[in-house]
């Protein structure tokens, strides 16, 4: 996948009317930064993520992010990678310890533009975050790495969902209707 790839998807993608000022954003910010698949652009860059179901369907894992402090889906950085789809399942894989997985559709899922605080080694920056719906293939179980406090499956038919944050919640919804 190349810039024009991603592009493409975007303009095919059609956005909820909350997701529709970041389609905007995200198609300018495409045309305006050579280097938006990288960390280096201190503004902001492309980011990845999965919303990852089960293999029987039936439930999706969230993780409780070490830094951010936080419930999230499965992602990262996508490290000059231009195919934000490839990145969201090695991303998936390394947060998880499931390599078993693979793409439900290579069209996108979700969109999404949040802020990330400034730390130690970053100023403050967007993320640019294009997600997939991703499933595991194999009976694997999750294994917790550093970059999380916890890890857990959501139960597709919950009533006691892990956070409030509304771009988790909105990809919820998505996958409960689907």
């Amino acid at each position: 996948m190349h810039r024009k790839s991603l592009e493409a998807l975007l303009y095919q993608y059609n956005p909820t009317p909350e997701e529709t000022w970041y389609k905007e954003k995200m198609l300018q910010f495409l045309d305006s930064y050579e280097n938006c698949f990288q960390r280096s652009l201190a503004i902001g860059h492309f980011t990845a993520s999965a919303w990852l179901e089960s293999q029987d369907g039936r439930s999706a894992l969230l993780l409780h992010h070490a830094k951010l402090d936080i419930w999230v889906q499965p992602g990262g950085h996508a490290d000059g990678d231009h195919d934000l789809l490839a990145v969201a399942i090695k991303e998936a894989q390394e947060e998880s310890g499931i390599f078993g997985i693979v793409s439900v559709s290579d069209q996108i899922f979700d969109i999404d533009m949040h802020r990330i605080p400034a730390n130690s080694k970053e100023a403050e920056h967007d993320h640019y975050d294009v997600r997939f719906l991703l499933k595991v293939v194999t009976d694997e179980q999750f294994v917790q790495n550093r970059e999380s406090k916890a890890m857990q499956w959501i139960d597709k038919h919950t009533n006691q969902f892990p956070t409030q944050e509304r771009s988790v919640v909105r990809m919820f919804e998505k996958w409960k209707n689907l």
